[in-house]
C-alpha cells in the first residue's frame, strides 16, 4: 500500500519538504522525508513513537539543522534558517509539552510574542473564554489543560500563516481535548493552514484533509481520512492500532 511520492504543484504550497535528512549526532532519524501542505489545508503527520515526527517539526522550524534536503516556505528555501527567521516567514509552533513563562501572567504570556493581524487578544478570549477569566493569574498556577490553551493561543497571536501543533492534546482531560479539537475545527472553517501531530485518528478525521504516515524517517503513505479508514491494514502496519 506504499505510495510513490509525487511532488505537487509548487505554487499552491505553503510548505514543501523534500528529501529531508536530519538526526542527532551520529544517530540519523530522517532519511528521505517528504511533506507538502497547501494554503488553507489541514494536514496530519502520524506514525508510531520514534519514527521522526517531532524531528521533522524541529527541522522545519530551524530547531534542528538538517543535513540534506529542502524546506520551502511559499517557494523560498528556508532549510537550516534560524528559528526566528522561520517564525518571520509565517510558521507558528505549539511544541510538544506545555512551555509557558511561569512567572508571567496569562495575559503577559499571550502578549509576549504577539504581532499585528487578525488574531488579537479579544478574538483569543472569544475562542478560549477561560483564558480571559485567568488573564491576571500566573501561568504556572494554571491547570495543565489551561496551560495548553494558553500555548495554542500564544501561537495564534503570532498570526502565523501555518500553525503547527505537536501532540497538543496529549495528557489532557477529555473535556480539554474536546476544547482543543473544537478550536481546530473553528480554525479550519476560517481557512487556516494547519499541520497537526496527534494519535487520535477519530478526532483528526473531523478536521484533517490529508494524513501523511511516517515510518523510520520517511513518508510511506498519504491520503484522506476516509482512505485510511478503508484500509485498516495501514493502521495495523504503521500505527500499531
Amino acid at each position: 500500500m506504499t505510495r510513490t511520492y509525487v511532488p505537487p504543484t509548487w505554487e499552491k504550497n505553503m510548505l514543501e519538504v523534500s528529501g529531508l535528512q536530519a538526526g542527532y549526532g551520529l544517530s540519523q532519524v530522517l532519511f528521505d522525508m517528504h511533506l507538502s501542505i497547501e494554503q488553507g489545508q489541514v494536514v496530519s503527520l502520524i506514525g508510531r513513537n520514534g519514527m521522526g515526527k517531532t524531528t521533522t517539526v524541529k527541522s522545519i522550524m530551524g530547531l534542528l539543522k538538517p543535513t540534506a534536503g529542502s524546506v520551502l516556505i511559499h517557494g523560498r528555501e528556508m532549510r537550516g534558517a534560524a528559528p526566528y527567521r522561520i517564525a518571520q516567514a509565517g510558521l507558528g509552533l505549539v511544541p510538544e509539552g506545555r512551555r509557558g513563562f511561569g512567572s508571567l501572567s496569562v495575559r503577559e504570556n499571550l502578549l509576549a510574542t504577539a504581532t499585528r493581524g487578525k488574531w488579537d487578544l479579544a478574538r483569543i478570549y472569544q475562542l478560549f473564554p477561560r483564558l480571559q477569566e485567568r488573564q491576571d493569574q500566573l501561568s504556572k498556577t494554571l491547570s495543565g489543560g489551561e496551560q495548553q490553551m494558553m500555548v495554542v493561543a500564544r501561537a495564534l497571536l503570532t498570526n502565523p500563516q501555518l500553525l503547527i501543533l505537536d501532540e497538543a492534546t496529549e495528557g489532557l482531560a477529555p473535556i480539554i481535548r474536546e476544547t482543543i479539537w473544537s478550536c481546530l475545527a473553528s480554525l479550519k472553517a476560517e481557512g487556516e493552514t494547519i499541520l497537526v501531530i496527534d494519535k487520535n485518528l477519530k478526532e483528526m478525521a473531523r478536521v484533517v484533509d490529508c494524513h501523511h504516515i511516517i515510518e523510520k524517517g520517511r513518508q510511506v503513505w498519504h491520503g484522506t481520512p476516509a482512505q485510511l479508514a478503508e484500509t485498516p491494514e495501514l493502521s495495523q502496519r504503521y500505527l500499531g492500532v
